[in-house]
């Protein structure tokens, strides 16, 4: 049963044996190129406004150390991660976002090079953020053993936070949409409701995840400073 019900979120779409799986993730790149030449819209104006909020909070979360443009590789990266999970939400297309694979390959490589940078050229504050202010010393080691441990998983909280939030919701409307053909057509109209229902909820989390991976990514950009 937990095989079948799983196997929903592998679909096995091929043209000419050739895997068409990961497509959506580079459907944007077809789309964006528009952008550049039609006259601005109101979808293109929200946008834009919504960019230019984003770079002030990311700049306000990265302080003093902000060079011109530092913020723009989280925006992207919101960009990229509320694209995908939005494909992900149409029928019978694949949702990248959902699988450690794609999420595991956004974070790992984004904390590493914020820890090799940190420890590289500012080692003495990266020790020093290993005893929090104020820890009697009695406490140190084991503070140093808590933050390391707490350092070390991020980029696996990260990318478990977004696939397990991402690949919830979409188990859940499975589940209920298989319940479908059993139904008679008064519980199927509720069942529909729900579903909307559920499928807005989703629409919000799509929002939030991506939100949350880039301002998690830009506060632990801002510590190795």
């Amino acid at each position: 049963m937990m095989t079948n019900l799983f196997s929903t979120f592998d679909p096995s779409t091929n043209i000419m044996n050739l895997s068409l799986n990961w497509m959506s993730t580079f459907m944007g790149l077809l789309m964006i190129p528009m952008t550049f030449w039609l006259i601005p819209s109101r979808f293109m104006i929200i946008w834009i406004n919504m960019i230019m909020t984003l770079h002030k909070e990311f700049k306000t979360l990265l302080g003093s150390f902000n060079h011109k443009g530092s913020t723009f590789i989280f925006i992207s990266l919101f960009s990229f991660i509320l694209f995908n999970n939005f494909m992900g939400l149409f029928p019978y297309i694949y949702t990248s976002t959902s699988h450690m694979s794609m999420t595991l390959t956004l974070a790992l490589p984004l904390w590493l090079s914020f820890m090799m940078f940190g420890w590289i050229n500012h080692t003495q504050h990266m020790f020093a953020h290993l005893v929090p202010q104020g820890t009697p010393p009695i406490l140190m080691p084991f503070m140093v053993c808590i933050e390391t441990i707490s350092n070390l998983i991020r980029p696996g909280t990260l990318a478990v936070r977004l696939a397990a939030n991402m690949i919830a919701g979409h188990l859940l409307l499975t589940l209920l949409g298989n319940t479908g053909p059993m139904m008679n057509s008064m519980l199927i109209s509720i069942l529909i409701i729900t579903q909307l229902l559920l499928l807005t909820l989703e629409f919000a989390v799509s929002i939030i995840q991506s939100y949350v991976f880039a301002i998690l990514s830009t506060l632990y950009s801002s510590e190795v400073i």
